[in-house]
């Protein structure tokens, strides 16, 4: 299915309809109890996999899209804006993170598989419902530890996957800010502890797992689904490299791994709430709701938790690129 161009400017993925999504490193989760919202520690870094056509395996080539590192276990949050009315379905190995369906090039309200945008500001995990959702985690394919591999029993397409229809009477966004949650943190520092890096011309692929429970609704769209276009404006595979598959491949450093529990706490910096009163959270997926976290699978390994200080949260108020080669997938 033929759709509009993609496009990459610097690290932010600008869809069709000016739809753009950036992908952002954040603090992992204990996988106990619920949490605010960390805020953003940096932008992961974003090429195009037709740049590195002879560096990257060959499925990876006839999928087109984009490539990101991500270090084992590390967390990431998905921010979006809008110039309109917008809706976006979020893939996670091909499963969608809001219903816990298979994917689908078809919008669906029963259940709901997408977010609506500017509505929806973030997405930090897959749909738990009742006001929550579950942090996006990386791990390795193979182990059956993905929300892909739990799901639907198979880990075939990892990575992320993005797809936008346009309203038939679009609404243009009112400006919107959000007071810091997207500020970058400069002080990452770390390492990596996963596998070494494969022969070239194949890669260890990563998927998306689940860490820990935060406070974060996943809004009911009011509109008819009958106000929504029926096919697709453009669509993204993004593929997830561990940080030796990336030096391999774009010849650059990896960003240094998140900075640990303590020091971000004791550096000051906030935690978030975000409340909109017109906004009707969805309901928990289904499908989703037997997806284990990361540490049933990998073994627990966190440093100790440092307890969030209530002075600590903040409550929240309410240029083109080039363009990405798409592929089969």
């Amino acid at each position: 299915m033929a759709k509009d161009v993609v496009r990459l400017d610097g690290n932010t993925l600008v869809m069709p309809g000016e739809v753009r999504v950036r992908f952002v490193r954040t603090l992992r989760l204990p996988e106990q109890g619920t949490h605010p919202l960390p805020p953003g520690l940096g932008d992961f870094p974003v090429r195009m996999v037709s740049d590195y056509a002879d560096t990257v395996p060959e499925e990876w080539r006839k999928r087109g899209g984009v490539l990101l590192p991500m270090y084992l276990r590390e967390a990431m949050w998905l921010s979006f804006s809008a110039a309109e009315t917008a809706a976006l379905q979020v893939g996670v190995g091909k499963v969608c993170a809001v219903s816990g369906r298979p994917w689908t090039d078809k919008l669906s309200q029963d259940p709901q598989n997408y977010v609506v945008l500017p509505d929806q500001p973030w997405l930090d995990g897959i749909n738990s419902g009742e006001g929550t959702i579950r942090q996006f985690v990386a791990v390795p394919l193979g182990l059956g530890a993905t929300v892909e591999g739990q799901v639907t029993g198979a880990e075939v397409w990892g990575g992320i996957q993005l797809q936008n229809f346009a309203a038939k009477h679009p609404v243009p966004a009112r400006a919107t800010s959000y007071s810091g949650y997207d500020a970058g943190y400069g002080g990452m520092q770390g390492g990596y502890g996963g596998p070494p890096a494969p022969a070239p011309g194949s890669a260890n692929a990563m998927g998306l797992g689940v860490g820990g429970t935060m406070r974060q609704e996943i809004y009911k769209d009011s509109r008819a689904l009958s106000e929504w276009k029926a096919k697709p404006a453009g669509r993204v595979f993004v593929h997830l490299v561990t940080p030796p598959d990336w030096r391999r491949i774009t010849g650059e450093e990896p960003p240094a791994s998140p900075v640990s529990r303590a020091s971000y706490t004791q550096a000051g910096l906030p935690w978030y709430d975000y409340y909109d009163a017109d906004g009707t959270d969805l309901q928990p997926a289904q499908p989703l709701q037997d997806v284990v976290p990361v540490g049933d699978w990998l073994g627990q390994d966190h440093d100790p938790w440092h307890p969030v200080a209530h002075d600590q949260t903040v409550v929240l108020n309410d240029p083109r690129g080039r363009p990405v080669q798409d592929g089969d997938w």
